[in-house]
């Protein structure tokens, strides 16, 4: 688990080892443990080294293999790379560590670019072929690691951030109207390939890209799940599904044990951690560390979920933290929180994440957690509206649980200068819910936010706020077997029991009843959700900023009236609007000052 970057040239200069170096000096802080570069003509390498696997200078970064003629750079974790090392020892390959790193390299030696066909894990990969001056970029399944790009015509840069490809320098900052309207319509999600910023684009999940010496390139996406009932399982009960399911997390749990430093979990108190924490107790994990953190409530909202993690901390015997956190650290966090985001993120829990990261980085380096569960397993409360709704109503159906706000009331926000002329989110969804694969319309909505809003808004929170401590955090139920399983359930299983019912019948017997039957709680952070005093002081800065009135984005009139009733305007989820409005502009004045 690292942070990554690199530059390739295609107008024959030599790449900049001193722009590199300043992007890889922007990845500090996901990769402490070490740093390394490598340059040859029109590439250069760079890396930043969180040590989890084969902790010696040996699994050191770039990895070079001369013999091979192969530079690799690569953040993530491979969990099957004993097995694959195995398969590549009889195929003749020799290694000088014991890393997944070089089982990466060895891998693409050995299958060029099937080799992410093999690999269970998340990761980002580049690899410099260097007979062929050929680059190839590869990201994992469900985009749990980011790859970030920049490609003009005189070269390509990549990184593990944004903010790193900014501090590079050259990169286009001029906002994206369409992924403009993504942010403000989608819950602040802008599927890949674009990114807010113009210059700036994402390697979409499960997808290997070829750059050839020339700049011309090639995209193969690798891998797509199905969400369609499988005719070999249809005689299967609802136990069986149960089973099945249960079966999966045991694995994904335990391959998510590999490293050479203790793995801990993040344990909320809601039942996808918790079973989380009771699997690996029962497959005899002692000494597990368990980590639940907790602020001051607010507006009438209790701001920690003790209750339910402490009872699971109990049961399972594991050594836990219960993290509460001062109100006087929550302000200064706000701003912190944002400069860690590769792109702005609008949920409150941002900053939760943020603090827990940092308290949980002095203790261990790598945790489970539980996210993904709810895309993946029907549990949030817009799934059930879509039950019963036919297929060709479905894009509407979902537009109106799920948006922000309808496209009609766009142009009361915005100023014009900044509207698309067409709805371009309801032409996105609409397109996504067309591809063949998606049986009903509860199966469409489930395969749009488990391959695209649970990449670019849950998964991708988690990975920046942890990686801003130097923190590694797997999420199981994102193995990509167990989400494969998932699509073929039938989702009235998934909609049972007020959601996730198939994971909470699974559950039951294994996790304390008290967990299964609670409401379904959220990562509390009531000041910001209800905003007043120095928080709404702050987001009222940033929204009456010279550059939010240079950039002029939002109508002043509309701004006004939130700033008079910050609290009243909602999204369709329940999101704070000004917020929403608040949070872009202090991510754009956090980004100018990364590309000074």
């Amino acid at each position: 688990m690292c942070g990554l970057a690199g530059e390739l040239r295609f107008d024959g200069t030599v790449a900049d080892v001193a722009t590199l170096q300043r992007m890889t000096g922007c990845l500090e802080r996901r990769g402490p443990d070490g740093s390394g570069t490598w340059a040859r003509g029109p590439v250069a390498l760079g890396h930043r080294r969180l040590s989890i696997i084969d902790l010696s200078v040996n699994g050191a970064q770039p990895m070079v293999d001369p013999h091979l003629g192969l530079t690799v750079v690569f953040n993530g974790i491979i969990y099957n790379y004993k097995q694959l090392r195995a398969e590549l020892q009889a195929a003749g390959h020799r290694f000088f560590s014991t890393s997944d790193s070089e089982v990466v390299l060895k891998a693409y030696a050995e299958w060029g670019t099937a080799f992410v066909d093999r690999f269970l894990g998340m990761f980002a990969v580049a690899v410099f072929e260097h007979r062929t001056g050929r680059l190839v970029l590869a990201r994992d399944r469900l985009g749990i690691k980011p790859l970030y790009v920049d490609q003009r015509g005189d070269r390509i840069r990549f990184a593990s951030t944004l903010p790193a490809l900014l501090a590079g320098g050259g990169v286009d900052t001029s906002i994206d109207r369409v992924a403009l309207a993504h942010y403000m319509t989608f819950h602040s999600v802008v599927p890949a390939p674009r990114t807010i910023l113009t210059g700036v684009r994402k390697l979409p999940p499960a997808t290997v890209r070829v750059v050839e010496p020339d700049g011309a390139s090639r995209d193969t996406v690798y891998w797509t799940p199905e969400f369609t009932r499988d005719p070999d399982r249809r005689g299967w009960t609802a136990r069986d599904w149960e089973e099945a399911l249960l079966d999966k997390l045991r694995v994904a749990v335990d391959r998510r044990m590999v490293a050479d430093v203790p793995v801990g979990v993040l344990l909320s108190g809601g039942i996808d951690s918790s079973l989380v924490v009771a699997l690996l107790a029962e497959a005899g994990q002692t000494g597990l560390s368990t980590f639940s953190i907790g602020f001051e409530s607010a507006g009438g909202e209790s701001g920690d979920e003790f209750e339910y993690s402490s009872l699971v901390a109990e049961r399972f015997g594991t050594d836990h933290h219960r993290i509460r956190i001062d109100s006087a650290r929550l302000l200064p966090a706000v701003d912190a929180t944002v400069a860690a985001m590769s792109e702005p993120m609008v949920s409150h829990d941002c900053v939760a994440f943020y603090l827990l990261g940092e308290e949980v980085s002095q203790h261990v380096k790598v945790v489970q957690s539980g996210q993904g569960a709810d895309e993946v397993l029907g549990g949030y409360d817009w799934y059930p509206p879509l039950s019963g709704v036919p297929r060709d109503g479905a894009v509407e159906a979902y537009s109106r649980v799920f948006f922000d706000r309808p496209w009609a009331a766009m142009g009361s926000v915005l100023e014009p200068e900044w509207m698309v002329a067409d709805d371009a989110p309801t032409a996105f969804i609409a397109e996504q819910f067309g591809r063949h694969g998606a049986e009903t319309s509860v199966d469409a909505a489930l395969r749009n936010d488990t391959t695209i809003m649970l990449v670019d808004d849950p998964v991708k929170r988690v990975d920046n706020m942890t990686m801003a401590w130097g923190l590694e955090a797997r999420v199981p139920f994102l193995d990509h077997e167990l989400v494969e399983l998932a699509g073929r359930i039938p989702p009235e299983l998934k909609l049972a029991d007020g959601g996730k019912g198939v994971l909470k019948r699974a559950a039951r017997g294994i996790v304390p009843d008290e967990v299964i039957d609670r409401t379904k709680g959220y990562f509390p952070v009531p000041a910001i959700r209800q905003l007043e005093g120095p928080y709404l002081e702050r987001v009222r800065e940033a929204l009456t900023d010279p550059a939010a009135k240079r950039r002029g984005l939002f109508r002043p009139d509309a701004v006004e009236a939130m700033l008079a009733d910050p609290n009243a305007t909602r999204t369709t989820l329940g999101s704070n609007a000004l917020w929403q409005l608040a949070l872009l502009e202090m991510w754009l004045q956090k980004m100018e000052d990364v590309g000074r």
